[in-house]
């Protein structure tokens, strides 16, 4: 029986920020403990990573900027950007969370796991061709699927983005490329300040992108009806090779940034209707990277329970969580007309 791929390293821990830094060790420490101290069984295959090399970071990013995060190597201390640091070891933990996550797809497209999480940092998603940004060094996601593309032959790979945060880095990657459809569900007018619903992509990639941006607040049962009327649908369309999660948990109630109410359960309950769809349209390869998340125990919790839906252990009740989405389906049937409406040209609803 195949299993679900753990990527997990000390050298992730190794990326410094500073205590008082929201993306900091501690909140991988967290997951790194919960692994440890629950019982999993025997349901996980460990994954190695790998430092990614020169020419696969090159696929998304400026060889420039390359060379300035390596020029960070054993410096005490490089500020990107307002939100990112490096400390000696980032540009280790930067290289090998990309590899990681190559790792993970590797062992996913190959069949040698059902499907994989990337317990990594930095994240990746903010990332930009010539810029670190958002506490985002290289874009794991990004590059994760120009790897699919170029060394295992894929030719449609489905980026959903469930952090609080849109992915401008995945969209600007993409934004002309109709191999790669990004959905992104994220917080409206916040950082960093993109992912409108009219931003649809361009050329013939018009349609590849769909945004769904959100007022604060938003619920388990809002997430479940947009990914059950607007992802499964396109998504089916699409017919992916390959989904790709940008796992970011800091809509979680109580997390200090995002100030959305999505559950532990809401986050098992997506994972759920993502694997219904891998199951459905890619032979279920389904590979998730940690992003944000900014409790350390709303992490931790929200984390163990999409790991149980993975590996076929869930704690939530499926058919309840449905009629709680029909029956507040009026709550968000605003936003997903609004956004239907938006794309109805590149996809039928």
């Amino acid at each position: 029986m195949k299993k679900t791929g753990i990527v997990r390293h000390q050298v992730y821990l190794e990326h410094r920020t500073g205590i008082m830094h929201p993306e900091n060790p501690q909140r991988l420490q967290a997951i790194y403990d919960m692994l440890d101290q629950r019982d999993f069984g025997d349901a996980f295959v460990p994954i190695e990573p790998r430092y990614a090399t020169l020419d696969e970071i090159l696929w998304v990013h400026d060889s420039r900027y390359v060379d300035r995060v390596l020029d960070s190597a054993e410096k005490a201390r490089v500020q990107f950007d307002p939100d990112t640091v490096s400390s000696p070891k980032t540009y280790q933990a930067a290289l090998m969370a990309v590899g990681g996550v190559l790792e993970a797809i590797k062992r996913t497209v190959i069949a040698e796991v059902n499907n994989a999480f990337a317990l990594i940092r930095p994240p990746g998603h903010h990332a930009l061709r010539d810029q670190a940004m958002g506490f985002c060094i290289f874009n794991n996601e990004a590059i994760g699927a120009h790897y699919a593309r170029k060394v295992h032959g894929l030719k449609r790979i489905l980026i959903i983005d469930w952090d609080v945060h849109h992915g401008n880095g995945i969209q600007d990657a993409f934004y002309d490329d109709r191999s790669v459809l990004y959905f992104s569900v994220h917080r409206d007018q916040f950082f960093p300040w993109t992912g409108a619903a009219n931003e649809v992509g361009v050329g013939r990639g018009k349609g590849y992108t769909v945004n769904v941006p959100l007022a604060r607040g938003g619920s388990d049962t809002d997430y479940g009806n947009i990914f059950r009327h607007l992802l499964a649908p396109v998504a089916e369309q699409f017919e992916p090779e390959l989904i790709i999660v940008s796992a970011g948990f800091d809509t979680h109630y109580d997390d200090p940034i995002g100030l959305m109410k999505v559950t532990p359960e809401g986050f098992a309950r997506m994972t759920t209707l993502v694997l219904e769809l891998a199951a459905s349209l890619c032979e279920g390869r389904l590979v998730l990277a940690l992003e944000g998340g900014y409790n350390p125990q709303g992490l931790r919790d929200s984390v163990e329970m999409v790991l149980r839906e993975l590996i076929g252990q869930s704690r939530i009740d499926k058919d309840q969580m449905q009629h709680r989405e029909d029956t507040h389906y009026e709550k968000i049937a605003e936003t997903i007309d609004w956004i239907k409406d938006i794309h109805r040209r590149s996809w039928k609803f």
